[in-house]
């Protein structure tokens, strides 16, 4: 273990202050794969980059557009040094060449499966349509990498309470085999409820005292 495998997790980070870094069309283009880092996945209507500017109190940080598939690159914002938000492409409406979507694809199993400094990824879906195709796909990515999962079920504000609470507990059930690895909560970007608990869960990935443990990460 080198010297930088001992380094103290970090405090948590202020959201307010991410700033973006980089992008990359290809895994060999991501920054060091050093520090903490925590990934944004999520259909291309499911609000991915309306999170993270929410989250941030930045409308401006992550690009977002009414044409769903806009994000074709993989985004990182910096937090701190060794702390990162990252927006992975979105997948299901955008209008390109399936060969384009193919790469896609194959571009994100790979930072998925060997960004070894990648703590958890949050998982966007619209609470009036979860679990759909590539939502499967993606967690089927995450639990086979042993990796943690929080499920964001956005644009809540779409539904009234009832129904709202009625697709929590079903996506819950559906989850209930992978309690360990995947959590769920409601989210709205629009009137900014939900940041409370998904706070909760990116501090305890961004100050993980072990991401440094799991040497066989890599081999994923």
């Amino acid at each position: 273990m080198t010297d930088e495998d001992q380094m103290i997790a970090p405090a948590a980070p202020d959201y307010r202050q991410a700033q973006y870094l980089t992008s990359a069309a290809r895994f060999n283009q991501c920054p060091p794969d050093e520090g903490w880092e925590v990934a944004f996945a999520g259909r291309s209507n499911a609000g991915k980059s309306s999170a993270i500017n929410s989250l941030t109190n930045n409308k401006k940080l992550a690009k977002t557009s009414k044409t769903p598939g806009r994000t074709q690159l993989i985004n990182f914002f910096e937090l701190t040094p060794t702390q990162r938000l990252v927006d992975l492409p979105g997948y299901g409406f955008a209008k390109v060449p399936v060969a384009v979507k193919k790469e896609w694809t194959r571009q994100l199993e790979n930072y998925l499966a060997k960004r070894q400094c990648l703590r958890g990824m949050i998982l966007l879906m619209d609470v009036r349509h979860p679990l759909q195709p590539f939502d499967e796909q993606m967690l089927n990515w995450a639990l086979t990498a042993h990796m943690p999962v929080h499920i964001l079920l956005t644009k809540a504000d779409k539904l009234k309470k009832g129904p709202a609470n009625n697709s929590l507990l079903a996506v819950r059930k559906a989850m209930q085999a992978h309690q360990e690895l995947v959590s769920v909560q409601l989210f709205s970007a629009l009137k900014h409820t939900g940041h409370e608990q998904l706070i909760q869960v990116l501090n305890n990935w961004l100050t993980d005292e072990s991401v440094y443990d799991d040497e066989d990460i890599a081999d994923a």
